[in-house]
């Protein structure tokens, strides 16, 4: 029986990369695990070519926020729109490969995992390109995951993360920025499900590329592993 996986993605001034991001998402061959694929793009109120450039993909489902309210809101409006058996975030830039749905899925189909992250750090350390505070950061709120929820991850920050949509439904988000990764996170924990990590590719880009979490993200974030940790 064929199941469908949702691929949401989050879209704000992303015309350099959303393109090739759906024409890599279009090329994924998912068919031999018996999965078909369903993309839903949120453009987060771009001022730029992101949602004409989208218009051009009939396989793409376009949903425009009427105003810009940060990437938790938009990942949580395609949740809504999504109709698949699975949901993979995807962030609309170019650092992660879509290719990796495959071994993502494979686990998930297998039942060796409640979720699946993709987890850059499994197979080393930092990667080319990546700036020490943005490594740093993420591997410092992997130990704030383990001190709020007693469950340690490589990578809590990744931005490829796949689960069981019913799941997403039932979880309440409230978050509406980059935060909204530790709310989820730290909710499924709390009911004690497994969350198995995949080794991803990862190819990372700087500020002057469009980059836009920072310093003040990774406070956010702590604040909200303490805030929903242990099912608080």
């Amino acid at each position: 029986m064929t199941v469908t996986l949702s691929v949401v993605i989050p879209a704000f001034n992303e015309e350099r990369f959303i393109g090739r991001l759906l024409e890599q998402i279009a090329a994924v061959d998912l068919a031999p695990l018996g999965v078909a694929k369903e993309i839903i793009v949120v453009d987060d109120c771009s001022s730029d070519r992101t949602a004409e450039i989208v218009s051009g993909f009939p396989s793409a489902r376009l949903h425009r926020m009427a105003a810009n309210g940060g990437k938790g809101r938009a990942v949580r409006a395609g949740l809504g729109l999504a109709t698949g058996d699975y949901v993979i975030i995807q962030d609309a830039d170019l650092e992660y490969d879509p290719g990796d749905y495959v071994p993502m899925m494979q686990a998930i189909l297998d039942r060796r995992a409640d979720v699946v992250y993709g987890s850059r750090y499994i197979s080393g350390g930092r990667h080319p390109g990546q700036s020490w505070m943005a490594y740093l950061g993420g591997r410092s709120l992997s130990v704030v995951c383990r001190l709020c929820t007693g469950t340690y991850l490589t990578d809590t920050v990744t931005a490829l993360k796949l689960f069981p949509r019913p799941l997403l439904l039932t979880l309440d988000l409230q978050t509406s920025g980059f935060e909204l990764d530790h709310e989820i996170t730290a909710k499924v924990l709390a009911r004690g499900l497994r969350i198995v990590e995949i080794p991803v590719r990862y190819y990372p880009r700087s500020r002057e590329e469009g980059k836009k979490i920072g310093a003040r993200d990774w406070l956010i974030g702590t604040r909200t592993f303490i805030r929903f940790g242990r099912g608080r």
